[in-house]
């Protein structure tokens, strides 16, 4: 079957933004004014057709990034709408990673906010084009303007608008397009058309003066333009849609946008989306390694090419079982057929191919490159995985994820629950990269690892509805980390002598501290074969078992190099456990010497409160041992921005809407690893924290 949209013609973008800023609205009023929808879901209702799992429409949030596909002018628009709660990062992460551009959602109320900087830093990372697009403009204290300025000064000064409404607040009735300079307005937001019209005369001088300033910022991306506009002569309407696409493609330039997502505005929207936003050909090649050789290859939109994806994202769906969304980054893959898992090795037959709207599947034949679609039947792939043509092997470049900053123990309430609870917990883990499932060896409980409270809570709800799986949750809990202060080396002897064959390992390393998010590096210095190669893996394997368990409190340990440079070997009774446990004792007892601490989450907290309860805000930040970084005024309220630790946090929603008669509310993210005070630390190691 032929391909039915060329790659010049498929646009691939995610919706992102800060909770509540009004991406799933938007994607609604897409689906709505493409035809795909009759109606625009409400959020509020719980009607979205984009929240289509039970606690997203009973909590008025999205939850998992959900996947549509819609048509605007003879093109195919693939849009991953994500979720904007902190908790939820990862399907943020993995799915920046596979789009070619972004519409990234301001709450016109609000401006900039926490988490409108973090998924903004996310898709600096992956290098995204973005276009801006300031919702709720028409309501109460919404203002374009202004989110325009706090975009400017907290994210980009490359954010210039390429359309101004027509109104203020709820007076709002249309856009004035500042490329064609003509008017767009309705009646009511829910018209199927605008009507083309003038521009206002009131608003002429300013339409024009922000036209020259867009003109002015993007000629700077194209020699000749310039040389045109510097020349006094006229850039026309084609020459300046052009230019924006080129600024734009550029990942450096920012086309402003504003309006009711719910209504028609969002004909100018997907126009923007069409003419701005990136074909799969306008991205540069993936990066990616040959599998077999190492070597670095780039990776184009080609369809004859052999086939290479990337696996973003693991869904269990109750009706096909296992699904697998991936990107297709070359070739073509057809149901039914072999493919290779290039990450494990393994091969895999692809059952059924599936495109998706929110939960409903289309079935395909056949996928092509630029394309995002759903496999079924596929049961080794994991997130991050390559799956690609067994002929030519290639691994494209992994996903990294946050590390979970709280723990939770769970405990199954009846015996027929442990067996269920097992399979439930692995098939979760296995969709969500920042789940963690683990056991406490001491008290033989299991833990759940996860980015914050909602996150552990909304996985322990699914569990109980979709695996029927009744379970007892225990107190939050941190997840403290190790590390030293002081270079150490120190000497790890393994001698036993059992009647018949010993066990002889020897080692000596050195532990240095490193700085902080550096992670774990050993490093190999033995020379002249005083330890011989096939030891040195287990003694690194020992160091590591050592540092997942913990030394101080029984945390894991970061931020530190072990350089292993000297020990010797007994022909007869040396073995690789013995190596092993040799790593691993030397590692224990230097650390004990190395000047060992405890480390805690610290979180990047934002109270917005009335001004009448700044006072007690502040006052409470205090007696967490926060440190509050700034305040500054958001509309009609106070926005304080602290830096708290995760331990003081746990019940502070309930907190701050009790010490502000419900009107004040936080955001939360994670922001770095700092050193515990003495006195907190031995509470933690003894238990009492």
């Amino acid at each position: 079957m032929p391909r039915d949209y060329p790659l010049e013609k498929i646009r691939n973008f995610g919706t992102i933004a800060h909770i509540d800023a009004g991406k799933t609205t938007v994607t609604e009023g897409i689906l709505y004014i493409t035809g795909r929808t009759h109606k625009i879901g409400e959020v509020h209702e719980g009607e979205a057709t984009m929240d289509w799992m039970d606690q997203e429409r009973e909590r008025g949030i999205t939850i998992t990034s959900a996947a549509t596909t819609c048509f605007w002018k003879d093109h195919r628009i693939n849009i991953i709408d994500t979720p904007g709660h902190v908790d939820f990062t990862v399907e943020v992460e993995r799915s920046l990673r596979v789009l070619d551009g972004a519409v990234v959602i301001f709450d016109g109320k609000m401006g900039v906010e926490p988490q409108s900087e973090t998924v903004w830093r996310q898709a600096d990372k992956y290098n995204v084009p973005r276009i801006c697009f300031i919702n709720k403009i028409n309501q109460t204290g919404g203002d374009f303007y202004s989110s325009l300025s706090s975009i400017r000064e907290r994210l980009s000064r490359e954010a210039y608008p390429i359309q101004i409404p027509i109104g203020f607040e709820q007076s709002i009735d249309g856009v004035v397009d500042l490329v064609s300079m003509k008017s767009y307005t309705y009646s009511d937001y829910k018209d199927k058309e605008m009507k083309e019209g003038e521009v206002p005369s009131d608003m002429k001088e300013k339409a024009s003066s922000m036209r020259n300033e867009l003109i002015e910022k993007v000629v700077e991306y194209d020699d000749a333009a310039m040389e045109k506009y510097l020349g006094g002569e006229e850039i026309s309407e084609a020459e300046l849609t052009k230019l924006i696409r080129t600024a734009t493609l550029s990942a450096n330039f920012y086309p402003v946008l504003g309006g009711d997502g719910r209504g028609v505005v969002v004909e100018k929207l997907l126009d923007a989306i069409v003419e701005h936003l990136p074909s799969p050909l306008d991205v540069p090649p993936a990066k990616a390694t040959n599998a077999k050789t190492g070597e670095e290859i780039k990776v184009e939109a080609n369809d004859d090419e052999p086939f290479a994806a990337l696996a973003f994202k693991v869904a269990a769906d109750p009706f096909v079982g296992k699904l697998i969304f991936f990107r297709v980054y070359r070739g073509t893959l057809n149901k039914g057929s072999y493919i290779l898992n290039a990450s494990t090795g393994s091969k895999e037959r692809v059952g059924r191919i599936v495109r998706l709207h929110a939960n409903h599947r289309e079935e395909v034949d056949q996928v092509y490159a630029g394309e995002i679609a759903a496999a079924v039947g596929i049961s080794g792939t994991t997130t991050g995985d390559t799956l690609c043509d067994a002929l030519e092997p290639i691994l494209l470049e992994q996903i990294t994820f946050p590390e979970p900053v709280i723990d939770v123990a769970i405990e199954p309430k009846t015996k027929a629950d442990q067996e269920k609870m097992g399979i439930a917990l692995s098939r979760l883990a296995e969709e969500d990269p920042t789940f963690r499932v683990s056991s406490n060896e001491e008290t033989g409980q299991t833990i759940i690892s996860g980015m914050g409270e909602l996150h552990l809570e909304v996985l322990v709800e699914r569990m109980k509805r979709e695996f029927k799986v009744e379970a007892d949750v225990g107190q939050p809990q941190v997840a403290y980390r190790e590390t030293c202060k002081k270079e150490v080396t120190q000497e790890g002897k393994y001698i036993r002598q059992t009647g018949g064959r010993g066990q002889y390992g020897h080692v000596v390393i050195k532990i240095t501290p490193e700085e902080a998010g550096s992670g774990f590096s050993f490093v190999n210095k033995i020379a002249g074969g005083i330890i011989p190669k096939e030891y040195i893996q287990p003694v690194q394997a020992g160091i590591l078992e050592a540092m997942n368990r913990g030394v101080l409190a029984g945390y894991p340990v970061v931020d530190l190099s072990v350089e292993l440079f000297d020990g010797s070997f007994h022909e007869v009774d040396s073995s690789e456990m013995a190596f092993k446990i040799a790593g691993s004792m030397a590692f224990q007892e230097g650390f004990k010497k190395a000047d060992p601490i405890l480390l805690e989450p610290i979180m990047d907290v934002e109270v917005v409160t009335p001004e009448e309860f700044m006072g007690d805000a502040m006052g409470d930040i205090n007696s967490k041992r926060g440190q509050i970084l700034e305040m500054k005024d958001r509309a009609s309220a106070k926005v304080v921005k602290a830096l708290v630790p995760l331990a003081e946090m746990f019940g502070y929603a309930t907190a701050i809407r009790s010490m502000s008669q419900g009107r004040a509310s936080y955001t939360m993210e994670f922001s770095n690893y700092q050193e515990v005070p003495r006195h907190i630390a031995e509470k933690v190691m003894s238990g009492k924290e």
